[in-house]
């Protein structure tokens, strides 16, 4: 009889607390704000850390982020799995305690992806594998338990999205600052050898002191006790993606949305030192590009109330994709990069931002289809395809650094230059217009059918409390 008196408090606590309150929010948006100081630092540097401190080539730069990100995305199912089959434990709840103890280790793991050890070069090139490959470990302990506390702190579709914007927020915010402060603070030091590892050693621990305001400042109300019957098993995990027709949509999108945004992160920095001439730049132009992108992250839930979330998602990279395509044809102008720049980061921003509440449905709609809910698995599984998206472009901007002849520290032919800033502009719109057809035409999970879910999922648990 325990059980069921548990379940009843927590569902009729979800009716009451349906409004979030700003201070969980905000909270919320911390752990974002934490993930970034340690997976921007990879995202914007590493590559750039390989290439130019490291003595790594471009075209074996590109086969660490695709080896390794290949890696962490087959891990993640496992680590999704191991945190849905994990116990709800009273007010600590069932994902918040992973992020103290995850956060510790991936800031450790960030460190010393960025030591390049005084060892042969195929020592450093086994190093640089190992390291970041279990870096990709550390981030899924943290990341998964994170990405599924969204859908355990409200159902209501308007509270999802506003918390959607605080995470995008979180997450822009934690790039707005690793973008401006750490390439200055970089080269404060005369050995960038010791220069990045203590650079990112600074950053990671605001990182953790993210986490810790997230874990203190949010609560778990969406507790099922319809979690995995079966045991833990690839058959499991298989038939859980296999069968949720909307979260396998939402994994094709995710590969275009990040890899466009991932490459367009990685590149800047090129761009700033060869195409514009000063490597100081990227902190300014980030200060203003990634300051600006917080725009779509302020209407994000006005959007969403007036267009709901596909059409949103869809609006957004519409504006990104004009914009990039008219920054590569524009003369490569400080001024003019960054005003088209600007509007493009503002544009993908919102897809980026509505993702989170595509996610928190695609749960429940596992649990309204399937019969058991699996928010560990289920984010493992479209945190999959961000790692997919990450290694391909990872993968591609190493190629298609050695591919347009990309040589470091020394000045680029014109051919190079403009190899790079189409890596930075034509390939984000592309991408992002295969993503606009992706959701627009494969999307199915509208916020009315998500709301009738939400009103079946209650009439269910209703009826296994009596």
């Amino acid at each position: 009889m325990g059980v069921p008196i548990v379940q009843q408090s927590v569902q009729a606590d979800n009716k009451a607390g349906e409004h979030i309150s700003l201070k969980e929010k905000i909270s919320y948006g911390m752990g974002d704000f934490g993930n970034g100081f340690m997976f921007d630092l990879g995202q914007l540097y590493l590559l750039k850390f390989f290439t130019d401190v490291a003595g790594v080539s471009a075209g074996a730069a590109a086969g660490i982020f695709l080896v390794s990100k290949l890696f962490a995305a087959i891990c993640d199912p496992v680590v999704g799995s191991f945190v849905d089959y994990r116990k709800h434990i009273g007010s600590r709840g069932k994902f918040r305690p992973f992020l103290i103890i995850g956060s510790v280790i991936l800031a450790i793991l960030t460190i010393l992806t960025f030591i390049s050890p005084n060892i042969s070069p195929t020592g450093k090139l086994i190093y640089a594998y190992a390291s970041y490959m279990i870096w990709g470990i550390g981030y899924s302990i943290v990341n998964i338990p994170y990405g599924s506390l969204g859908a355990a702190i409200t159902q209501d579709t308007i509270q999802r999205a506003s918390l959607s914007s605080f995470r995008q927020a979180g997450s822009l915010g934690a790039l707005f600052v690793t973008s401006v402060v750490v390439m200055p603070l970089i080269l404060l030091f005369p050995n960038h050898h010791v220069g990045y590892p203590v650079v990112m050693g600074i950053m990671s621990l605001i990182g953790v002191i993210a986490f810790i305001i997230c874990y203190r400042g949010t609560k778990e109300r969406i507790i099922s006790q319809s979690g995995p019957k079966e045991k833990l098993s690839l058959g499991v995990i298989v038939h859980t993606f296999t069968t949720n027709k909307p979260l396998l949509v939402l994994v094709l999108m995710t590969i275009f949305t990040i890899s466009a945004y991932n490459i367009k992160s990685a590149l800047l920095v090129y761009f700033a030192e060869y195409n514009l001439g000063h490597v100081e730049l990227m902190a300014y132009m980030n200060f203003i590009i990634i300051g600006s992108s917080l725009l779509g992250v302020l209407f994000l839930p006005k959007l969403v109330r007036r267009f709901g979330k596909r059409k949103t998602a869809m609006l957004g990279m519409l504006v990104s994709v004009i914009a990039d395509s008219i920054n590569f044809f524009m003369p490569s102008n400080v001024y003019i990069f960054t005003i088209l720049a600007s509007i493009s980061f503002i544009g993908i921003s919102i897809p980026n931002g509505v993702t989170w509440a595509f996610v928190s449905d695609i749960i429940d709609y596992g649990e309204w289809s399937s019969g058991e809910r699996k928010e560990g698995i289920t984010y493992s599984l479209f945190n999959f395809s961000r790692k997919l998206a990450q290694s391909l472009s990872g993968f591609l901007s190493g190629i298609g650094l050695a591919l347009i002849g990309y040589v470091p520290n020394v000045v680029q032919s014109s051919g190079t230059l403009l190899g790079i800033k189409a890596l930075l502009c034509l390939y984000p719109a592309v991408a992002l217009a295969l993503a606009m057809l992706v959701i627009g035409k494969m999307y199915k999970l509208t916020d009315s059918k998500h709301a009738e879910m939400v009103q079946d999922l209650q009439r269910r648990h209703a009826e296994n409390r009596v």
